[in-house]
């Protein structure tokens, strides 16, 4: 069993195949489980959220074309395919041929025939037959999407090197051309956190998983450490590696070769999703990297476009961290965390000040602290937390201009979804350990 599994981590695509007897499937990579409609992300809550909250924009003045008419009947949630890393490329446009991988000389055109199969995506799913557990391994796919982040050069031809954007890890990656991209799978990619790994804030590594026993959580070979921060790149690599400087994301389907309702409806949705941010000081444009804030891209076809307007938001994760024990004096790091539950190593000198005090087992004190390391003890009264890489992606369509208000307030800045049983197709969220597939 075991040369077995090593293999087929190795291979990415190797399978133990279940057999006709199977009666139940338990997903087992890395404590994540499917979840059932309703309980991935909640619901918005007059109670909490106001009167008001589920209903549309009464200002909004934007609406689409008479003719735009879309499949109502569907049920959507939970018919997305698995995807492990999502990839824009900066092209500059906002359309392109039908096909993006078919643009001679790109970057997408690069990842489809490079032969190079990235492989963070590997995850284990067992299976009961009647009188035989079997361990598959499954590979979640690399979602590829060309979208209009400016290219380096005002003048832009497919070879020449651009910028990508991978996500969930808010990675920017700088200096890409179609021959790198056998490097940029194996030494980056292949690096990332995915849709399906552990999420830690910034500034914190995950102690590695054991690996001993295969009933507990699994970590591909190609990122032993599951650490969910960018690796560092060498001196030798060509390429560039920063992060991206936005809290959250909003991606929305341009491609009108694919379907005219999107090259319609995106900008639209846009300029909607614009009034609305700006007055909250959320708003960046293509060219404003300003930290936080929120970043609107147009992407090529994501499936479904009989559904549209389709909207994919990514947001950050957010976590207090827990001291576990008593608080560091003088300003020494303290030696653990405990985030959600998850004990990391704290990496020293991130942040400077601490909160309210908690006591722990044994009455033990304890403080949770904004960042890493807590000076002379003091308890301060206002509690932060430590940002981290995205936590959760939320997939939306059927969306209209008179939904952005309530998206932006509740489903953007809050995590919640207004119009769930109209709307939501499905996701996945880090921190809980869910996924819609």
């Amino acid at each position: 069993m075991t040369a077995t599994f090593t293999s087929a981590l190795k291979r990415g695509r190797a399978f133990l195949t279940p057999t006709t007897s199977s009666v139940s499937v338990h997903r087992l990579d890395r404590g994540f489980s499917k979840a059932p409609e309703g309980a991935l992300f909640p619901k918005v809550d007059p109670a909490i959220d106001g009167e008001d909250c589920d209903h549309d924009c009464e200002s909004c003045s934007i609406k689409y074309p008479a003719k735009f008419k879309i499949d109502e009947d569907d049920k959507l949630y939970g018919h997305i395919n698995a995807w492990a890393t999502h990839m824009l490329v900066a092209t500059g446009k906002t359309d392109w041929v039908r096909d993006v991988s078919d643009e001679k000389g790109s970057i997408m055109e690069a990842v489809r025939d490079c032969g190079v199969e990235p492989s963070n995506g590997v995850s284990m799913v067992l299976s009961a037959p009647v009188q035989l557990y079997r361990l598959t391994a499954c590979l979640q796919k690399l979602m590829l999407s060309a979208s209009n982040i400016p290219t380096p050069h005002h003048h832009h031809s497919p070879s020449d090197p651009t910028t990508i954007l991978l996500l969930p890890s808010f990675t920017i990656i700088e200096n890409v051309t179609p021959k790198t991209v056998p490097t940029l799978i194996e030494h980056h990619i292949n690096r990332s956190p995915t849709s399906t790994t552990p999420f830690s804030p910034t500034g914190l590594v995950p102690e590695p998983p054991d690996l001993s026993d295969l009933s507990l959580n699994l970590t591909p070979a190609s990122h032993p450490n599951g650490t969910t921060s960018p690796p560092s790149l060498s001196s030798t690599s060509p390429f560039t590696a920063r992060p991206c400087p936005h809290k959250y994301l909003i991606l929305l389907c341009s491609q009108k070769t694919r379907d005219a309702r999107c090259g319609q409806s995106a900008p639209l949705l846009r300029r909607e999703f614009e009034r609305h941010l700006r007055p909250l000081g959320l708003y960046r444009d293509l060219h404003d990297e300003r930290p936080g804030g929120v970043g609107i891209y147009f992407i090529s076809h994501v499936g479904g476009h009989k559904y549209s307007a389709n909207v994919m938001i990514y947001r950050r994760g957010e976590v207090a961290v827990v001291v576990d024990g008593a608080v560091a004096a003088n300003g020494v790091a303290v030696d653990k965390a405990v985030v959600n539950g998850d004990v990391g190593t704290i990496q020293a000198g991130a942040v400077d000040s601490c909160s309210d005090d908690s006591t722990g087992d044994g009455g033990v004190k304890a403080h949770v602290v904004e960042g890493l390391v807590a000076m002379n003890g003091d308890s301060r009264e206002k509690t932060s937390t430590v940002t981290g890489d995205g936590s959760q992606c939320i997939w939306l369509a059927r969306v209209r201009p008179e939904d952005c208000e309530g998206i932006i307030k509740h489903t953007v800045l809050k995590g919640k979804v207004v119009k769930p049983d109209r709307q939501l197709r499905g996701g996945f969220d880090r921190q809980k350990g869910l996924v819609s597939w």
